[in-house]
């Protein structure tokens, strides 16, 4: 009788033990997953503090209500910034997002278009960026650049402009806090669930693009256009319009040696049916 108490107190023990872990275990799963929910919507998120800097780059993917141009325009607004870079892909024949980007920064800033550059490029992602553009700051000897892109895209692009550019300059980030992407609640809002999870999957992936990678000097540029200001844009379109001035010159010519011919001619039929009624 005192065995049979035994071993039913022994397995009561062991499922008491047994509970507790299965307690322990499911605490531990609700505050992961709790932490998880409240807590890593800002993992993605790095934005560096700063007095000014001299040079800040938009990086190509703003949206429609061009956030970051309003950003920027804020940062040239207080004297934060001396300088920007803006880069856009190609999205037509002879059309640029930067083209779309600078037209709109230039309106609502009305800024020294010396000292807004352009970045016409065709580049697919944020590390082809890079390396379109360290080269470029290595060149002109750059100290400090700071970064503009999507909130949840800003640890990634740090990671990788850092890496590339062996903190050469050193890049910044900004957080813009734009409306699409909440941390607090990203995972009960469409939208920031979606950017949660591409830019988690693109975060993770930037271990793998950089496996091969080596640090950018001003010699590794494979950029097949020249990075111009505004103006020098502009001062080439009037170069370029400047050009046609001699071929319209020459078809106006033309054009009046065609015209006094036709005069020429028709004078003299005119005169040839005077003499021949005369007759």
């Amino acid at each position: 009788m005192s065995r049979i108490l035994m071993n039913e107190k022994k397995k009561f023990r062991i499922s008491k033990k047994l509970i507790g872990a299965l307690t322990i275990f499911c605490i531990f799963v609700v505050a992961l997953t709790y932490i998880t929910i409240t807590k890593s919507g800002y993992w993605l998120i790095s934005g560096d503090e700063f007095n000014h800097v001299k040079w800040v780059v938009i990086l190509d993917g703003q949206t429609g209500d061009m956030e970051r141009n309003d950003y920027v325009a804020s940062l040239l607004k207080e004297g934060k910034v001396d300088s920007v870079l803006v880069l856009g892909r190609r999205v037509y024949r002879d059309r640029s997002n930067a083209d779309f980007f600078v037209e709109d920064l230039v309106k609502i800033t009305d800024y020294d278009k010396n000292k807004i550059y352009v970045v016409h490029h065709d580049d697919p992602s944020t590390i082809a960026e890079a390396k379109t553009i360290i080269p470029w700051f290595k060149a002109r000897n750059a100290d400090t650049v700071l970064l503009v892109t999507s909130p949840p895209a800003t640890r990634r692009a740090a990671k990788l402009f850092k890496y590339l550019s062996g903190n050469k300059p050193v890049f910044l980030t900004a957080d813009t806090k734009f409306y699409q992407y909440d941390p607090d609640s990203w995972i009960f809002n469409r939208e920031s669930r979606k950017l949660w999870l591409h830019e988690m999957a693109a975060y993770l992936n930037s271990f793998m693009d950089l496996w091969y990678e080596h640090e950018l000097t001003a010699a590794d540029s494979a950029y097949y256009r020249p990075i111009r200001s505004v103006a020098e844009e502009e001062a080439e379109s009037m170069v370029d319009l400047q050009t046609l001035i001699p071929q319209v010159d020459q078809r106006i010519d033309s054009l009046k040696r065609a015209s006094q011919a036709d005069s020429t001619a028709a004078d003299s039929a005119g005169t040839s049916s005077s003499t021949g009624s005369s007759k």
